[in-house]
């Protein structure tokens, strides 16, 4: 299966003790779509009663939890985990709305949505970069700060 090999390939990485952001950024995005996932299941079950949606969402979200572990840390007592959750469902979706605006023609108003979802995936990271804390030296706002980090064309 192609996820357990995904899986094996991020393992081997965290064994070298190499942190290859450029696949982990895309595994956060993965995991932004999984969240999606769960609640397209969940709204296709309450449309139609039909409980294949229950069951895909019960998969679905098993896979996310699994795949949350390689990058987000259950190692303290704060809300870390259901927060980093939190961050990239509401990052994807300023995101999209920020598509449809752009698609209207509302350039502004889509330039602030991309802005907003870039901050709060910045905030993601912040919270899962294992350092103590990102310093915001300008006034660009959080991402700014961690997009260096998130390199994403190292192959």
């Amino acid at each position: 299966m192609k996820t357990e090999n995904f899986v094996k390939k991020i393992n081997e990485v965290k064994e070298k003790d190499k942190l290859d952001i450029s696949m982990l950024e895309d595994l956060s995005i993965g995991l932004m779509n999984l969240v999606s996932l769960e609640e397209h299941c969940f709204f296709s079950y309450a449309k139609t009663k039909d409980d294949k949606f229950l069951k895909m969402l019960d998969i679905v979200r098993e896979l996310r939890k699994k795949l949350m572990l390689l990058i987000v840390k259950k190692d303290d007592e704060s809300e870390k985990w259901c927060m980093s959750k939190h961050f990239l469902a509401s990052s994807m979706r300023l995101y999209e709305i920020g598509n449809r605006l752009f698609h209207e023609r509302k350039e502004k108003e889509a330039k602030e949505m991309y802005h907003d979802a870039a901050e709060l995936y910045g905030f993601f990271w912040e919270l899962n970069s294992g350092s103590e804390k990102i310093e915001i030296k300008n006034e660009k706002g959080i991402f700014s700060s961690v997009k260096k980090l998130l390199e994403c064309c190292n192959e």
